[in-house]
């Protein structure tokens, strides 16, 4: 059987928040309505682009259509404008021993346009985004890429920033490891009943050997 590590993209690989932020505020402003700062962004980002420019928008969600259109025209043009590896992600990819693969709610050509820009897209044996499986935390794209590359889940990780990715990861069987440095930060992970948390690549890459 394969050793296989399933990985988050955004705030676990890359720092994406400011070409998100950006693009909502693009489609707040096309709607008329006033920016979010990069806190609130950030948390509503780990859903799906729909669940974040909904949240965006709310309590005006007579404006989510219009507001989504314009932050997917946005995001597609500068979706590498601002985005960059956190440290030590790049050594920790490069000496793993295990099977790569991500697992992302970001639609999947965006995730590999992004992977493949940073370099590193030769890196995963897999990358499935939330437009080809269902979106997390709903386990069936985690089993799929298991089945896919010859893992058993109790033998795999799961690396993930959020509380989306710890139910993920627990619906699927799958042990969870948090990195603190993301979007939800230590505090969400910790609630989400992750036990397992790394504080730097150094540390993940003991994970991913």
């Amino acid at each position: 059987m394969t050793r296989i590590a399933l990985i988050d993209l955004d705030g676990t690989l890359v720092d994406s928040r400011e070409d998100l932020w950006r693009a909502v505020n693009h489609a707040l402003a096309q709607v008329g309505l006033p920016p979010r700062s990069l806190e609130e962004v950030t948390s509503f980002v780990g859903e799906g682009a729909a669940k974040l420019v909904a949240r965006a928008v709310a309590p005006r969600e007579d404006l989510l259509e219009p507001a989504l259109a314009a932050w997917w025209e946005h995001y597609r043009a500068h979706l590498l404008d601002g985005t960059r590896l956190y440290p030590g992600v790049a050594e920790a990819l490069a000496g793993a021993g295990r099977t790569l693969a991500v697992l992302t709610n970001k639609p999947g050509a965006m995730a590999r346009q992004i992977l493949d820009g940073l370099g590193l897209a030769g890196r995963f044996a897999a990358v499935v985004g939330g437009d080809e499986a269902p979106r997390k935390p709903d386990p069936a794209g985690a089993r799929a890429l298991l089945a896919r590359l010859g893992g058993r889940a109790e033998e795999a990780v799961f690396v993930g920033d959020s509380r989306v990715d710890a139910a993920t990861a627990a619906a699927a069987g799958i042990p969870f490891v948090g990195v603190v440095w993301g979007f939800g930060g230590e505090a969400e992970l910790r609630a989400a009943g992750a036990t397992r948390l790394v504080r730097s690549g150094a540390e993940l890459a003991d994970w991913l050997r």
